[in-house]
């Protein structure tokens, strides 16, 4: 059974930094692209960041570049999201997703197969 399982979320304070994980189990998503969504209330699920199959490869929402990294270690099928410089409108609900594709450039949510349950992520002013 493929599971993809988000962990990390939690309060944080303005400025502040949180990173997130995600492990996926069931199989193994070394040929895949990985990618991280957000969703905050009220609102549509949104791109945060992309990372090709090998890692070589990143891509960013504007609404994060500079302030999140995204990171993966194949061999032990993980992916990682850092958070810095944290905004309270970055609170959202943060999601990770495995593509059907290997690069890093898919930032829609139709691009992706499968996805985790969420990690809450909440930004205090």
């Amino acid at each position: 059974q493929v599971q993809l399982v988000e962990s990390g979320g939690g309060l944080v304070q303005a400025e502040g930094s949180l990173r997130l994980s995600c492990a996926p189990s069931g199989r193994t998503f070394s040929t895949n692209a990985m990618g991280w969504f957000r969703q905050a209330p009220g609102k549509e699920r949104e791109f945060v960041a992309a990372i090709s199959w090998n890692g070589g490869s990143t891509y960013y929402a504007d609404s994060v570049k500079g302030r999140f990294t995204i990171s993966r270690d194949n061999a032990k099928n993980t992916v990682l999201l850092q958070m810095n410089s944290l905004k309270p409108e970055d609170t959202a609900v943060y999601y990770c997703a495995a593509s059907r594709y290997s690069g890093s450039d898919h930032y829609t949510s139709n691009e992706y197969n499968y996805w985790g349950q969420g990690t809450q992520v909440t930004v205090s002013s």
